[in-house]
């Protein structure tokens, strides 16, 4: 062998050697995503299993929670909710100021805050926004209706929204709205850059820029959204994470199959019947959500023979709701009889909840005009969510109960962004669906789910009735709170009697994470800013 050619093997020898220590360093890079280095280094990336994906990243355009779960790290709102309540706090604005008559609201807004673009947050970029919103529809801004309507309608609230100064901004009202300062705390109105907006159109809910902890970086439809730290955040040494990656895995067993094997760090929805397994491995910790829901099964009351008020009663009659609570939710749950959950002011506990009674049903079946019962479609949700985590088979236990009364139930679902738009619709027979309440105001509840100025919006049952509706509107512009909790007592007994919906439950929801991670509080809103979040 000359000494040129072993020159060139010993070359090629160290070229393929150097290659093998790449490939081995890049394979070790994409399994260690979830685990510390052995270095010591501490882990900044969180990854958050939970159970579907966002519908928009502009939260404006959606009711749904899941959207809400990823932009509440996007964007942040003029003011904030407590911790885990939904006491108010400075958020974007520092101060506020309300007049005597409850129809001027100044506030003044933080300085040096800029946008994930580079552009600054100011008076004029909150301005529009809300024009943004009011000069809108319930189509594409759903939530807006909280402010009783769009620009232009009868009920809409806010008569004007102006900057005053670069950092103070005043809303003027057309009339006194008790929750006013709450819905502004609320998920849908995270305030978005107006350059991002103008340059994005219709695609902003794909490229969302808000002031938030986090910006996004990529969504990969039906699997993951990938958001960054903010560099340039406005509180200081904060947040914690470098990267918080969401991932879909639709299955709660799935989920904490994947939170054991190490391959997410966080999960939503565990099945009560789980819990055991969490509590027993020393590697996770088991966390409960403060309950603020309510799970239900909807009807849509303008089609036959759903617009019956008998028919609504009967199938209220025929629900088992502490069977399901017994099978399904491990003692973690309570019956519901009101459209609220009883935590909430003005709840009504005096109201009688609708007994288990078949024989009962049957009676108003026949009183109804349908002895022999009926044939109908029941919709059942295609994700576990907080107030019901196995949605299929909740449906097969009121599926068999129906029967019994004659009322022959064949379960319904489809893909849960397709569902959640043909309910707004009114295209299902009943549909199971559910709530967690965004700013802890009984409004937030009855109004906005049950309210004739809701349908199209959040009212999927299409549920109407004017004398509600003026007790609701009057109970919106009280400001005395014990006159306040009356009126909404009044309003629980109006639907108890028209029965648009069955009440089923409301839960506490499990969560489970890793047991390094510590400062994640779960907010009973459902989503929380993970701005604190870290690992010891």
């Amino acid at each position: 062998m000359t000494k040129k050619t072993l020159k060139l093997l010993l070359v090629s020898f160290l070229a393929l050697s150097l290659l093998l220590v790449g490939c081995s360093n890049s394979n070790q890079e994409a399994n260690t995503e979830n685990k510390p280095s052995e270095s010591g280094t501490k882990k900044d990336t969180l990854v958050f299993g939970r159970g579907g994906d966002s519908t928009s990243l502009d939260p404006i355009t959606t009711t749904e929670g899941e959207t809400f779960k990823v932009t509440e790290n996007i964007f942040e709102t003029l003011l904030e909710y407590g911790e885990q309540d939904t006491t108010l706090h400075p958020g974007l604005a520092e101060e506020w100021e309300v007049s005597k008559d409850a129809l001027t609201y100044t506030l003044k807004l933080r300085q040096d805050v800029k946008f994930h673009d580079g552009t600054d947050f100011n008076a004029e970029a909150v301005v529009f926004n809300f024009n943004r919103w009011m000069n809108g529809n319930a189509d594409d801004f759903p939530y807006y209706t909280m402010f009783g309507g769009f620009k232009g309608e009868e009920g809409h609230v806010i008569a004007e929204v102006k900057a005053v100064d670069e950092y103070t901004v005043q809303f003027v009202l057309n009339r006194p709205q008790a929750p006013f300062l709450k819905n502004l705390a609320m998920s849908p109105f995270g305030i978005a850059s107006p350059a991002a907006v103008e340059k994005h159109g219709d695609k902003f809910r794909e490229n969302p820029v808000g002031t938030g902890p986090f910006k996004f970086v990529e969504w990969k439809q039906n699997d993951r959204i990938v958001l960054e730290k903010n560099e340039n955040y406005w509180l200081k040494d904060y947040p914690k994470l470098n990267q918080v990656i969401f991932r879909v895995i639709p299955e709660n067993t799935a989920r904490l199959n994947a939170l054991v094997n190490g391959e997410i760090d966080l999960m939503d929805g565990v099945n009560n019947s789980d819990e055991e397994m969490v509590t027993g491995n020393d590697k996770l910790q088991l966390i409960e959500r403060p309950s603020m829901n309510i799970g239900y099964l909807g009807f849509t009351t303008n089609r036959p023979p759903f617009d019956n008020k008998l028919v609504r009663q009967a199938l209220n009659h025929a629900v088992d709701k502490q069977a399901i609570i017994d099978a399904f939710y491990g003692g973690k749950a309570e019956a519901a009889k009101n459209p609220l959950p009883p935590s909430i002011e003005g709840y009504n506990d005096e109201i009688e909840d609708y007994p288990f009674d078949l024989e009962k049903a049957k009676q108003l079946l026949a009183e109804a005009g349908y002895p022999d019962g009926f044939e109908m479609d029941l919709w059942a949700m295609p994700v576990a969510r907080p107030y019901m985590p196995e949605g299929m088979k909740v449906a097969e236990v009121i599926q068999a109960s129906f029967a019994e009364i004659g009322v022959k139930a064949e379960i319904q679902s489809v893909d849960w962004a397709t569902y959640l738009d043909k309910a707004a619709k009114g295209e299902f027979d009943a549909y199971m669906l559910g709530w967690t309440g965004d700013n802890g105001d009984p409004d937030n509840f009855i109004y906005t789910l049950l309210d004739k100025d809701s349908i199209g919006s959040n009212n999927y049952s299409h549920y109407s009735n004017d004398e509600l509706h003026e007790v609701l509107i009057n109970a919106q512009t009280e400001t005395d709170q014990e006159t306040r909790n009356e009126l909404y007592k009044k309003s629980q007994e109006i639907i108890h009697e028209d029965a648009p919906w069955v009440p089923l439950v409301h839960s506490t929801p499990l969560l489970a994470g890793a047991s390094d991670i510590i400062n994640y509080f779960p907010h009973p809103t459902g989503s929380e800013a993970l701005t604190k979040v870290e690992f010891k």
